[in-house]
């Protein structure tokens, strides 16, 4: 087959950071955001790599991230996800398979990701090695309902498109 689609999703509960509570700082998308709340995760919880990720393995069939790098491995703790995201791009190669495109959606109701939309952009497509024209990340928020729209979460589809070379 030329042409692979792969959905990733990833969801993380939010906290106050240290030493208020024991959420990590907020990462997205490879870029630091200020913030008064972070992600509950065993990595550094970047929750759009995790998702691009996700996205890629899914699209090569090949194990998700979980069964990659579970979070009972310490030697994931803190862990950059880049990690993982470099990783799922090394399977692609190997497989004869290049990343095409890629589209985020960031659902967060605090802090508002537009500002930064085009750093993180850059940073995909700097790790992914793509243009950044074939990278999009969007922002939404869930209007106040659940726990993402009561801002206790953070939750991110990513859908990628991947080619044969």
């Amino acid at each position: 087959m030329d042409l692979r689609i792969g959905h990733g999703y990833d969801l993380h509960r939010l906290e106050p950071l240290a030493p208020a509570g024991a959420g990590k700082p907020l990462i997205i998308g490879g870029v630091r955001l200020d913030s008064t709340r972070g992600p509950i995760a065993h990595s550094d919880g970047d929750a759009v790599y995790h998702a691009i990720t996700d996205a890629i393995l899914g699209a090569l069939a090949m194990p998700d991230i979980g069964q990659l790098f579970p979070d009972t491995d310490p030697r994931h703790e803190s862990q950059d996800s880049e990690v993982f995201l470099r990783e799922a791009i090394r399977r692609a190669r190997l497989t004869g398979y290049t990343i095409a495109n890629i589209d985020a959606t960031v659902i967060l109701e605090q802090p508002k990701i537009g500002p930064r939309k085009d750093e993180m952009r850059a940073t995909i497509a700097s790790v992914v090695g793509i243009d950044v024209a074939n990278v999009n990340v969007k922002g939404k928020t869930h209007e106040k309902v659940d726990a993402v729209g009561e801002g206790r979460a953070i939750e991110v589809h990513a859908v990628v498109l991947i080619r044969h070379l």
